[in-house]
């Protein structure tokens, strides 16, 4: 498998929804701004977030693809119908399952919220109802989000990638015409409506897999559930990898709950939108390159090639490096007028715009950390060890919780995130050395040589950026079109800059560019 252009075909995917997210932010910053309503949505809809994360692009994923496809590529079985057995298996225990917390979290909502937001800071009896009705009415978007990810995860086997990278371009086209449509001039109806369009999300997402899966001759049928052995060592390895895959989104509830209850309203904002913008090149690269290394290892180790799942995984880090590392200058260095480009409109004011450029440039610190979590853990997953991952992102969930306590008050709505970051690099260090240690993995002679020169080409690009910032000032307070201008200019010319070093300091070469070109044409 092409492993850059399968990642870019998820990654282009992605991109298109993270783009389409960025708008539905914009309009929600222009109609809710920064405020009790936009915390009391925001705070509830972190609890979907984290089950998207923690099951449609991490748990159940990790578990279940490395199972499936070990029964696929089984010279000795069925092949697919061997492998679509497992998968119905799978249903029958995971349907119940997730009705029963789907209720249980409907008629807990209250301290869920309580948990999620810390009462928040000073809101009346009245508001904290209000929040909670935001809770319950998003909640049955997390069975639907879960049965995305049973269906998902075969198509991903399949190599049918660009479906399941598909399928949150739903969501934030729903979520942007409830805006359009059924915003109000009281923010807490057009919160009301936005959670009402998630749940709805989530169930045209299921039905665009399993139209899919229809498509590709997946046809999964209602067993009695049983817990067979193979059901068995499936649960006994989701839960270990939902913390081990979700230790950024369980972090990212603790700075919430935190903020929620510790700082001024509009905290919670700030941060959501700041990890917004950080999640685009997340969501580009990480999540691109997570979906297909994990079955990717997973067959070449099924047959005994250790060599070429050693190389996959060097080729994996090195565009990790490559992508993530002028990500996190640029957003660093010129959050500011991305901020203000994308949401200074409306109820957002210059000050909320501010606040949120902070809160990104703490975020960013860590961006190349959350996306080497997405590249070394199928290391671990493709050999069915969750264990070791869930043990270090409890070593990471400790570290973010005391960076927490002790960041928040000093420095408000910027200490969540220079925790959050600080704790994944944690996270990153812990599962490097261990792969490292067990001989799972070892950086070969390209990418000891390569890593360092990308580390330049992104400061030199910095450099450039930092001085056109200063020039185009006055044109991203401007009008729409003046700081999309400006914006695009930024954005060129760092792309530029950025591959021109590469290229004069030998990171990326001529050879490379002409391998790609190869490849495009076979």
């Amino acid at each position: 498998m092409n492993l850059l252009k399968a990642t870019g075909t998820i990654g282009g995917l992605t991109l298109a929804s993270r783009v389409l997210g960025l708008v539905r932010d914009s309009l929600f910053a222009r109609f809710i701004g920064a405020s009790f309503a936009s915390d009391a949505f925001l705070v509830a809809f972190r609890l979907p977030n984290m089950f998207r994360a923690l099951f449609a692009e991490g748990a159940f994923a990790s578990a279940f693809i490395p199972l499936f496809n070990k029964r696929v590529a089984d010279p000795d079985g069925e092949g697919l119908p061997d492998g679509l057995a497992f998968a119905e298996q799978a249903l029958a225990v995971l349907l119940p399952v997730l009705l029963a917390m789907t209720v249980l979290l409907e008629v807990f909502a209250w301290p869920v919220t309580l948990a999620l937001s810390g009462k928040f800071n000073g809101i009346s009896r009245d508001q904290f109802a209000f929040a909670v009705e935001l809770s319950r009415i998003q909640i049955p978007y997390l069975l639907f989000i879960s049965l995305v990810s049973l269906l998902g995860g075969i198509l991903n086997s399949l190599h049918r990638f660009w479906v399941n990278a598909a399928a949150p371009i739903l969501l934030n086209l729903t979520l942007i015409a409830a805006l359009l449509v059924f915003h109000d001039s009281d923010p807490l109806i057009t919160a009301r409506n936005q959670s009402i369009g998630v749940s709805l999300a989530g169930a045209l997402q299921l039905l665009w897999l399993w139209w899919a899966c229809r498509k590709a001759g997946v046809s999964l049928k209602l067993r009695r559930p049983r817990l067979s052995p193979e059901m068995k060592h499936l649960l006994s390895l989701i839960w270990p990898a939902a913390a081990g895959a979700g230790a950024v989104q369980i972090n990212l509830v603790i700075s919430t709950a935190l903020a929620a209850s510790l700082l001024a309203h509009g905290s919670v904002t700030y941060i959501y939108m700041a990890d917004r913008l950080n999640q685009l090149p997340l969501g580009l690269i990480g999540i691109g390159l997570g979906t297909v290394l994990l079955p990717t290892i997973s067959r070449q180790l099924g047959s005994g090639d250790e060599r070429a799942a050693l190389d996959t995984q060097n080729r994996g880090l090195e565009l990790a490096l490559l992508l993530s590392l002028p990500a996190t200058v640029a957003l660093v260095l010129c959050g500011e007028p991305i901020a203000a480009a994308l949401f200074g409109y409306g109820k957002f004011t210059a000050l909320d715009t501010h606040y949120t450029a902070q809160a990104l440039a703490a975020f960013s610190i860590g961006l190349p950390s959350y996306i080497l979590v997405k590249v070394l853990t199928p290391g671990f997953y493709a050999r069915h060890d969750t264990k070791t991952p869930v043990r270090f992102a409890m070593a990471s969930m400790a570290v973010n919780l005391v960076l927490n306590l002790a960041l928040i008050r000093p420095l408000a709505h910027m200490g969540p995130p220079l925790a959050t970051a600080i704790a994944s690099t944690v996270n990153v260090a812990l599962l490097y050395a261990t792969l490292t240690r067990r001989g799972h993995f070892a950086p070969d002679a390209r990418l000891r040589r390569r890593a360092p020169r990308l580390f330049a080409a992104a400061l030199v690009m910095g450099a450039v950026l930092w001085a056109m910032q200063g020039l185009l000032t006055p044109y991203l307070h401007g009008s729409w079109w003046m700081r999309g201008a400006a914006m695009a200019v930024l954005v060129g010319a760092g792309a530029l800059v950025y591959g021109l070093a590469t290229l004069a300091l030998g990171a990326f070469t001529r050879d490379d560019i002409n391998l790609l070109r190869r490849r495009k044409a076979a």
